[in-house]
């Protein structure tokens, strides 16, 4: 018999007006005892509607016949933000926890979001693995993030196919920011401590639906099948760079706009003290900032807008820890 398709609408949470919040669980099974499960979702973050797009064409091109195991995807993880093209809700519907991803495994009894993460998290935390499908800023690498130090995590990400690794540091290795910013609470992070392998494929772009990403980021979906022997065939036997993240932030000194280096490209290798682009004043026109790399490595991230305030994250640069 071939596999089946199921699509279940599942309330995650109720609105003051009586209103439910709604989304819809796909559940694939092959044709054998459902063994393992992959989990995969996308839009926690509503503008990061990629991955959505992702899901989408996956539904379409995943050959049922062919799978062992099961894949239950949920295209809309958070159906508050997707509806406000944004990355957080309104204070006013949770003023506590305005990120859904800060509160895995989430609360029956907490805050909006919490609610919602835990209704997702009874479906992630049968996953044998779990791929959270974000998008990064409008000039972004595609890459893959994995905790680092977790091998299952990173056989993951290095099958996903993207040309560059992000090694996470976390828990008592991490960084003060990582602490400070609630990164505890991401779902990858939470899977991971669950003994659950867990990846986060960033695939580029916010708001709009980018061919390439969205290409890279449905075949990854399908070379993690075959890295878990649910597809038959081989995922991509390269090795590709790995960096560490959080080391070689760029952020602007003042507020004004930022004109990007024209020579400079996502991808491309930088050295410490390279121009990377101007923060200047719009009005009286002086040079306020000349934004350079802190230190040799893969700029991943370059912002293309212009308008910036003291402290907006202008590049990233990733501290290359493999070759």
């Amino acid at each position: 018999m071939d596999g089946t398709h199921t699509a279940e609408p599942v309330t995650l949470a109720r609105l003051p007006s009586g209103v439910d919040v709604t989304t819809t669980v796909h559940t694939y099974c092959g044709s054998d005892d459902g063994q393992p499960i992959l989990y995969v979702q996308a839009a926690q973050h509503g503008r990061e509607i990629n991955g959505t797009e992702v899901l989408r064409r996956f539904h379409d091109r995943l050959p049922l016949e062919s799978l062992s195991g099961t894949v239950v995807a949920v295209p809309v993880a958070n159906p508050l933000t997707f509806d406000r093209v944004s990355y957080t809700t309104p204070e006013v519907l949770d003023s506590v926890n305005a990120n859904m991803n800060r509160v895995w495994p989430g609360d029956a009894d907490g805050t909006l979001h919490q609610r919602m993460a835990e209704t997702l998290w009874e479906y992630a935390s049968t996953g044998d693995a779990i791929v959270d499908l974000h998008t990064g800023s409008p000039d972004m690498l595609p890459h893959v993030v994995f905790r680092e130090d977790d091998a299952h995590s990173r056989e993951l990400a290095e099958a996903y196919g993207t040309d560059l690794l992000i090694a996470e540091q976390a828990a008592d290795d991490a960084s003060e920011e990582w602490h400070r910013r609630g990164f505890a609470g991401k779902l990858r992070v939470v899977a991971a401590e669950n003994g659950i392998p867990s990846i986060t494929p960033e695939l580029a772009h916010n708001k709009q639906i980018l061919e390439g990403a969205v290409e890279l980021g449905v075949e990854g979906l399908l070379n993690v099948l075959r890295h878990l022997d649910m597809l038959p065939g081989e995922p991509p036997a390269e090795t590709p760079p790995v960096a560490q993240n959080h080391l070689g932030r760029v952020t602007a000194d003042d507020s004004g706009l930022f004109r990007p280096n024209p020579s400079i490209e996502v991808g491309s290798r930088v050295e410490a003290g390279q121009r990377l682009g101007t923060v200047y004043d719009p009005a009286t026109y002086e040079s306020l900032q000349a934004v350079t790399a802190g230190r040799d490595g893969t700029l991943y991230a370059l912002t293309r807008e212009a308008t910036v305030i003291a402290g907006d994250k202008l590049a990233n640069v990733g501290l290359l820890v493999e070759e």
